[in-house]
C-alpha cells in the first residue's frame, strides 16, 4: 500500500454526508451578502464580529445565532445560493453523495412561504448533481421545540413535494421536548410513504433514543452520543444495524464532549455499531466532511482501514438504493487498496 498521509487520504476517499442542516452552512460572508441583497440589518458590525459569535456553551447558544441568520433568507435565490455554496465546498472534498436537512418552520413562521424554500433548495441539488456529480436526498425537519399542530402542518405543505422530499427528521431543542410528542405527526409522515430519522441522544437521555425507535420507528438515529449510557440499547443498535450520524466538531463546539480524544467513536465501532462521520452545522462548528474526519483521525490516532470502514458506512447508511450503494463501496474498496 502507496504511504499516503491520513490526511491526504482522507482528502481523496469518497464520502457520503448524511447529517447536515442547509441553514447551518451559512457562513458570515454569504450571511452579509444575502442581507444586503434583501436589505435585511443584521446586529454585527462585520464579518469578523460575527465569526467572534460563531462561539457557543450549548446547543441553545447555537441555535439563537443559528435562527437569528436564517432570518435573511427570504427569496428562492438565497436557499439557492445557500445550498449552492456548501455543494462547491464539498465537491473539493471527495464528497460523493449528500443527505441533507432543511427546516420549513424556521422560514414559513416568518412569512417565507414553504415552495420558496424547497424550490430554490431543490434546484441547487439539481444543479449539483448535474454540474459536480453529487447525488443527494432532502430530509425535512419538525422543530422540536414548536408544538405537534405545527409540524401537521409542515406536513400538509411538502405532500404536494413528495417526490422531492424523501425522509423526515426531527431537530432543535432536545432537552425537555421528548420525541413522543411527535408519534402522531412521525406515524402520518410514514403512511403518506416517507422514511424517517431523528435526532436523539445528543443532550438528551438513552431514553429518547429508544423513542426513535419504538415510536417513530427511524431508519438512523442523529447523533445517538447517549446510546452509550444503556447497555441494552448498544446491543440494539448492533444488532439491528441501527446506523447513527455522528458529528465530532459539533459536539465539540457545543460541550458535548470536551475533547475529541475523549469522542466514543472507536468504543462504538468495537461494538458492531453502524457509525457514520458528518459535519451537521459546519459553518458554525469549524469544519465541513473533511474537517471533521481529520480532527477524529488524529485524536483517535484512527488507521487507513478505520476511516475506509467509516466511509463504507457512510453509504450503507444512507438512502440510495442497494445498487448505487455497492457502487460506492466498491470505489472505496479500490480506493483504499490503491493508497
Amino acid at each position: 500500500m502507496k504511504n499516503t498521509s491520513i490526511k491526504k487520504f482522507i482528502e481523496g476517499i469518497p464520502k457520503a454526508e448524511l447529517h447536515l442542516h442547509i441553514e447551518g452552512t451559512f457562513e458570515p460572508e454569504l450571511m452579509f451578502k444575502i442581507a444586503n441583497r434583501n436589505n435585511i440589518v443584521i446586529n454585527y458590525e462585520s464579518i469578523d464580529e460575527l465569526k467572534k459569535a460563531y462561539n457557543f456553551n450549548n446547543l441553545q447558544e447555537f441555535l439563537d445565532i443559528y435562527y437569528a441568520g436564517a432570518n435573511v433568507l427570504m427569496e428562492e435565490q438565497d436557499f439557492y445560493d445557500l445550498t449552492w455554496a456548501y455543494l462547491t465546498k464539498v465537491n473539493a472534498q471527495n464528497l460523493a453523495h449528500t443527505e441533507i436537512f432543511f427546516d420549513p418552520q424556521t422560514h414559513t413562521d416568518r412569512g417565507v412561504p414553504f415552495d420558496t424554500v424547497i424550490q430554490g433548495i431543490h434546484n441547487a441539488l439539481e444543479d449539483g448533481n448535474e454540474k459536480l456529480g453529487i447525488s443527494s436526498q432532502l430530509i425535512m425537519c419538525f422543530l422540536r421545540h414548536l408544538d405537534e399542530a405545527s409540524s401537521f402542518k409542515t406536513l400538509e405543505q411538502a405532500l404536494p413535494y413528495k417526490k422531492w422530499i424523501a425522509a423526515v427528521g426531527l431537530d432543535s431543542s432536545e432537552n425537555g421536548n421528548p420525541l413522543s410528542k411527535f408519534e402522531r405527526v412521525f406515524f402520518k409522515a410514514k403512511e403518506e410513504g416517507f422514511l424517517t430519522v431523528a435526532h436523539a441522544g445528543e443532550e438528551g437521555p438513552a431514553e429518547y433514543i429508544w423513542e426513535a425507535i419504538n415510536l417513530l420507528n427511524v431508519s438512523r438515529i442523529d447523533h445517538g452520543n447517549r446510546s452509550l449510557d444503556d447497555d441494552q440499547l448498544m446491543k440494539h443498535l448492533a444488532e439491528h444495524q441501527v446506523p447513527l450520524t455522528l458529528c465530532p466538531l459539533s459536539n465539540l463546539e457545543l460541550k458535548v464532549v470536551n475533547d475529541l480524544k475523549d469522542y466514543p467513536l472507536l468504543g462504538m465501532m468495537e461494538r458492531g455499531l453502524m457509525v457514520t462521520l458528518n459535519s451537521d452545522d459546519p459553518a458554525y462548528f469549524g469544519g465541513y466532511i473533511n474537517e471533521n474526519y481529520t480532527g477524529v483521525a488524529k485524536a483517535l490516532n484512527l488507521s487507513k482501514k478505520q476511516i475506509t470502514e467509516l466511509a463504507k458506512n457512510s453509504f450503507k447508511a444512507s438512502l440510495l438504493s442497494q445498487v448505487e450503494k455497492d457502487k460506492m463501496i466498491q470505489k472505496i474498496e479500490n480506493y483504499y487498496h490503491n493508497n
